[in-house]
């Protein structure tokens, strides 16, 4: 059997809820200790393998700690305890457009962003046009950034993002993103990437969208595993819990 794309391997991630701050070094030396915190365990032992080629899904209630393991994922967090290894080019698309310059044009960031995403300029070039023919926004992407609507600035950051072709993909709610018209584009474009034998991971709140997509899924309660398995099944489960 060929290696896992990625192995998430007992990750476990703590934060610190500071109670007070001492705001300046003075505050500090004249209270004579350092500020009182309490511990916050996100994630606790969390273990899973995630195939080459399959999209898993990762479910749970808001304050679950999935957003925690995405951005461990993702090389934002690094775990606590624990590891997380990849067979692959790993890349992620939490949040579109954030590496852009608003006063830099759509054309300009197209560049910028696209090698913020480990794009050459060379890729960026031979995916140009197809990237501002999906983001919709042609007619302005000479103009500066900070002049568009929040819709036209999430569409071309998301066309950017999406044509980038790593061989493991990391996603945030990203079916989410502009119109309707534009949401129905995006979910084909997303299962292209999986028609492609792409490894996707998805987070996501859309779960009958989880369950028709997803080979597999992992739901995570409180920063803790409850089960992982075949999507509709843990989907089925999920939802299960949620009306007791």
């Amino acid at each position: 059997m060929s290696e896992p794309a990625v192995i998430v391997d007992d990750v476990s991630k703590k934060f610190r809820l500071y109670h007070e701050r001492n705001q300046t070094l003075k505050s500090a030396v004249m209270r004579g200790r350092t500020s009182r915190h309490d511990e916050f365990w996100a994630l606790k032992n969390v273990s899973f393998d995630v195939a080459a080629g399959q999209t898993y899904g990762i479910i749970g209630s808001n304050g679950s700690g999935k957003s925690t393991l995405l951005k461990c994922l993702a090389k934002i967090y690094w775990p606590t305890s624990g590891s997380i290894t990849y067979n692959g080019k790993m890349a992620s698309l939490l949040e579109v457009g954030s590496g852009f310059h608003l006063e830099l044009s759509g054309r300009e960031n197209i560049y910028l962003n696209g090698s913020i995403l480990g794009m050459s300029r060379k890729e960026i070039e031979s995916k140009l046009d197809s990237i501002i023919d999906f983001s919709g926004v042609e007619r302005f992407i000479d103009q500066p950034v900070k002049n568009y609507s929040s819709g036209m600035y999430v569409r071309l950051g998301f066309s950017v993002a999406i044509h980038v072709q790593p061989d493991i993909l990391v996603v945030d709610e990203v079916l989410s993103v502009g119109d309707e018209e534009f949401q129905q584009k995006s979910f084909a474009k997303f299962l292209d990437l999986k028609k492609e034998g792409k490894t996707i991971i998805l987070v996501s709140h859309a779960l009958d969208v989880v369950a028709d997509i997803c080979d597999r899924v992992s739901w995570i309660e409180k920063g803790v595993l409850q089960t992982s398995g075949v999507g509709a099944d843990v989907v089925a489960a999920y939802r299960a819990n949620a009306e007791d």
